[in-house]
């Protein structure tokens, strides 16, 4: 990540109804880094909230975009523009339901596997260079729909880790912003 300013994204769904919902885990990570570093999401643009380039998170720039989840690379890419950042300084932290509950993989590179926050991220930018934090929210059993599943709350067995799985997932950041892509693949991929 060699330029000045990275932009950190959460990728969720604003409102009060998706609060707590597996979908929102992205803007979880963002909230948790934020009180970490001292930083505060509260400045508006491009339909998106976001954070001025914070010092504590080695002059990174937190979002949170606004437009719902199938819209979200339209206020990320405005952003990324406006504060001159290239798709290759930009992570994006989501859920994943290829991954078990609580898992975390870093990725680069990759294809958007069925998200459609990932699939609009690639339309908006017209290439899949972004670094992306995968958190693994498991998949729904029986014949529970996968978009009632995204959009439900957490059960009360992965509510009770949630804090760790959150920590987790802020660490992976970090990592990537402290040792770059590679170091941080190899850290955090082989160890969970």
């Amino acid at each position: 990540m060699a330029g000045s300013k990275r932009l950190l994204a959460g990728l969720g769904n604003p409102g009060d109804q998706y609060s707590q919902t597996r979908h929102n885990i992205g803007f979880d990570v963002v909230d948790a880094l934020a009180n970490r570093a001292g930083c505060r999401v509260n400045k508006e643009k491009f339909n998106a909230v976001y954070t001025g380039p914070c010092m504590g998170l080695r002059n990174t720039i937190l979002v949170k975009p606004l437009s719902y989840m199938n819209k979200s690379g339209i206020p990320i890419q405005r952003l990324a523009a406006y504060f001159k950042i290239d798709i290759p300084d930009i992570i994006v932290v989501h859920d994943d339901m290829d991954l078990a509950f609580g898992k975390i993989k870093i990725v680069q590179g990759r294809g958007h596997g069925g998200h459609n926050g990932i699939r609009s991220i690639i339309d908006a930018f017209g290439q899949n260079a972004c670094v992306r934090v995968r958190v693994g929210i498991g998949r729904p059993g029986g014949d529970r729909s996968v978009t009632g599943y995204v959009l439900g709350k957490y059960t009360p067995e992965e509510q009770a880790c949630l804090d760790q799985v959150i920590d987790s997932a802020c660490d992976a950041c970090l990592s990537i912003l402290e040792k770059g892509v590679v170091k941080a693949m190899n850290l955090i991929n082989s160890s969970r």
